[in-house]
């Protein structure tokens, strides 16, 4: 099945490169380029993309405010995004979570982790390395924070320590490695918790355990 991918970034070069990669693989598509927020936007409705690569930094309307109308959309359901950040310097990804992003990427990546990174975020699955975004979200959210509602008092003592995993990164199959589970179980407790903190994803996930102090920063630093 064809992805159909569209590219957002106030940068016309950046989006020509991002457009040949794209083009080259034999499972995706570029069906439009934005080069504001609100454009992104209004060309996910009427390209109906199945994923945005979105920039953070644009003109009009940034990429988290376009990330939140794309995620807020019922229309839109089902399109994902996938926001782009300089790493040292945009700490704004985190809202960009907050608003509905399944991940993020390192404008630098290399051309293989990009494709890579669009077929894991349109399949459903959330971008998160233990590494950098443990590292980035940790100082993003060094101030303390007030727990939300619905928070991880409301989880069970294993469901807990399944969402401190998934907090310092790791993926289903790791979390059952540690904490001698099956991989179906660990996906198993990932999915009920996602049900009972209201995430969309296992980015949302990792948000919620920083917020509400389940997982301090500097605790996940690789």
């Amino acid at each position: 099945m064809t992805i159909r991918v569209l590219l957002a970034d106030d940068q016309r070069l950046v989006r020509a490169a991002f457009a040949m990669l794209v083009e080259s693989a034999a499972d995706m598509e570029v069906v439009g380029q934005a080069g504001t927020g609100r454009e992104a936007f209004e060309l996910a409705r009427s390209e109906r993309a199945d994923l945005v690569v979105m920039d953070i930094r644009m003109p009009d309307l940034d990429g988290i405010e376009a990330t939140r109308l794309i995620a807020g959309d019922d229309d839109l359901a089902g399109v994902k995004v996938l926001v782009l950040t300089t790493y040292d310097t945009d700490e704004h990804v985190v809202e960009a979570l907050r608003a509905g992003a399944s991940g993020f990427l390192v404008k630098d990546t290399k051309p293989a982790e990009l494709l890579d990174a669009i077929r894991t975020v349109a399949a459903g699955e959330s971008l998160l390395s233990p590494g950098p975004t443990a590292r980035l979200i940790a100082r993003a959210l060094r101030a303390p924070a007030t727990p939300r509602t619905g928070g991880p008092d409301g989880l069970s003592d294993r469901e807990r320590e399944v969402l401190t995993l998934v907090a310092r990164g790791l993926n289903n199959t790791e979390i059952a490695e540690a904490l001698g589970l099956s991989p179906l179980t660990a996906k198993t407790h990932v999915s009920r918790i996602m049900g009972k903190l209201g995430a969309r994803d296992r980015a949302q996930l990792v948000i919620c355990a920083y917020e509400s102090g389940l997982v301090a920063p500097g605790d996940s630093a690789a």
